[in-house]
């Protein structure tokens, strides 16, 4: 497995790391087989702290600006009876035509891939006899 070949190695380069900063130079067994993997091990010599203080770039952030309020949305004006009334017919109407349409081309299709059927047998070799 070569993710198994990629850590060992990674697992080698860190120990070494550690081992040069430090200054310790131990004998470190490299793995050889998969199966045997090495223990880490680290001693922390030292451990210093460190305070950074940072300064702010601007003495006084600016007041903030509030955005400018939105205007409200147009509300359409209510819908008249009658103007419904016409609305859904025109649209019953599309549906009609649209479904009559569908029906007129099925039916040419049928009948076109009848034509082709009845053409093919008409045209085709009568059976041999035995």
């Amino acid at each position: 497995m070569k993710w198994i070949r990629e850590r060992d190695a990674l697992i080698a380069q860190t120990l070494a790391f550690v081992q040069s900063v430090s200054g310790k130079k131990d004998d470190i067994r490299q793995p050889d087989t998969v199966a045997a993997a090495p223990v880490l091990a680290a001693e922390i010599v030292s451990v210093r702290a460190v305070t950074v203080a940072f300064e702010p770039l601007q003495a006084d952030p600016p007041p903030p600006v509030a955005p400018p309020p939105q205007p409200p949305l147009p509300v359409p004006p209510p819908r008249i009876a009658g103007d419904f009334r016409s609305e859904m017919q025109a649209r019953i109407a599309s549906f009609r035509k649209h479904q009559e349409r569908f029906e007129r081309e099925r039916d040419e299709y049928c009948a076109a891939t009848l034509t082709k059927l009845r053409a093919a047998i008409r045209d085709a070799a009568p059976p041999a006899q035995k």
